[in-house]
């Protein structure tokens, strides 16, 4: 479950996730008209670090923009930091690119592959749970029920739009710019109103 809360948040994401985006070689072309389509959120095992992937259209592009949210600096990381959110509930966020966290790429891995792991939204409300659905939907899935270290990936190249990365036994591919394409038989879909028939976000493969 990922917890939200009602607060005001400086800049606000799709602030942040446009700004930051412009900034990369994958990003948009300059002149070109960003939107956020939506978002999805991993669960964190340790209920710790936030982990959410926006989903943006530049122009008759698709860009997805994975991210952490922290609540101090990620040793290490600085080159990856992509801003910070000042959070009126939780204080100041620090926000990293989420493909250099490996909490991140952790959890990306293990719902590529079983398909299980998409958080749902939930916001305490005047002493009610409501549930804030995510607009994006996530299909995953296609390994056997042999339990399995999807921990301790390593990238291995970055041409911009696709990153790879790999551990002792499997090597994750991640599509910064989703295609649509079908699910293969180890990967990551994701759909929404406008595009029922999806796109594909990340596929792993045995190496």
């Amino acid at each position: 479950m990922a917890r939200f809360h009602r607060a005001t948040l400086t800049p606000s994401k799709a602030e942040l996730v446009v700004a930051w985006a412009a900034t990369q070689p994958w990003g948009p072309p300059d002149g070109v008209d960003v939107d956020v389509i939506g978002a999805f959120r991993f669960d964190d095992p340790d209920g710790l670090v936030g982990m959410e992937t926006h989903i943006v259209r530049a122009g008759d592009s698709l860009i997805q923009v994975p991210l952490t949210y922290r609540d101090e600096p990620l040793a290490g990381a600085e080159g990856s930091l992509a801003g910070q959110i000042e959070h009126s509930a939780l204080g100041t966020r620090w926000v990293y690119d989420g493909l250099a966290d490996a909490a991140y790429v952790t959890m990306l891995a293990a719902v590529a592959m079983t398909g299980q792991g998409e958080a749902v939204g939930m916001v305490l409300a005047d002493d009610r749970w409501i549930v804030a659905p995510s607009n994006v939907r996530l299909e995953g899935g296609g390994w056997t029920q042999e339990r399995v270290a999807i921990d301790r990936f390593e990238p291995r190249s970055d041409d911009g739009p696709t990153v790879v990365l790999v551990n002792d036994r499997f090597e994750l591919t991640v599509h910064r710019h989703p295609v649509t394409a079908p699910r293969p038989p180890m990967g990551l879909v994701a759909r929404w109103e406008d595009h029922p028939a999806g796109v594909l976000l990340a596929n792993v493969s045995e190496r």
